[in-house]
């Protein structure tokens, strides 16, 4: 049976484009067919540069599911929020689209993953959130986190809202590429595996490297 897992990070630039292809990558390696679709992009016009990022690290150039828009069902030109960005190219944001998109990728392949745009409590409309999709759609969560300054705090929050939701919360991945300052980043790391320990026990974090 296929499996769809949702990737989100702290905020709007935690390394969730080169997560989502690693990940891709170790799934890949334990035997199972794999691709990674992108649930809203924005500031591009009809190709996904998340979606070509993934493919370069995986290794595999464009494949004909991103060709022909499967991967990336909704892309808005303006590099914002989707709910921004939809009300300025003058559309509706029809998840139905997503919905079905990611039904086809099922259909095809053991392990879709699809990246989110920016963090949890990005808003879709008024009323409903990348969270909310996560949640309506049972989907289990693999939480993007980094040791840039401030980041502890984010994280916590989103974890925070991860629990008042029920989500199922797959894997955190600690992505090294912002590590800068060596202290804070031994300090974030190190602070985040406790929480999850005494919160989130059987949940794993791992860490991946810089990727160039």
């Amino acid at each position: 049976m296929s499996q769809t897992i949702f990737i989100s990070g702290i905020d709007t630039d935690a390394g969730k484009s080169y997560a989502t292809a690693l990940l891709a990558l170790r799934l890949r390696e334990e035997g199972k067919s794999v691709i990674t679709q992108k649930f809203i992009q924005t500031g591009n016009t009809g190709i996904s540069e998340d979606i070509e990022l993934h493919r370069r690290i995986m290794g595999t150039g464009m494949l004909p599911r991103d060709l022909d828009g499967t991967t990336a069902p909704l892309i808005f030109t303006h590099p914002c929020s989707a709910q921004l960005a939809a009300r300025l190219d003058g559309r509706e944001i029809d998840l139905g689209i997503v919905d079905r998109a990611t039904a086809t990728l099922a259909s095809e392949y053991d392990v879709v993953l699809v990246e989110g745009a920016g963090g949890l409590m990005v808003p879709i409309t008024d009323d409903f959130a990348t969270i909310d999709y996560i949640v309506t759609r049972r989907l289990p969560l693999v939480l993007v986190t980094n040791g840039r300054l401030g980041s502890i705090n984010h994280t916590i929050l989103a974890l925070e809202a991860i629990k008042a939701r029920g989500i199922e919360l797959r894997e955190v991945i600690y992505n090294r590429h912002f590590d800068t300052d060596p202290l804070i980043a031994a300090d974030t790391l190190g602070y985040i595996t406790r929480y999850l320990a005494r919160h989130f026990a059987t949940t794993p974090i791992t860490t991946i490297p810089s990727v160039g």
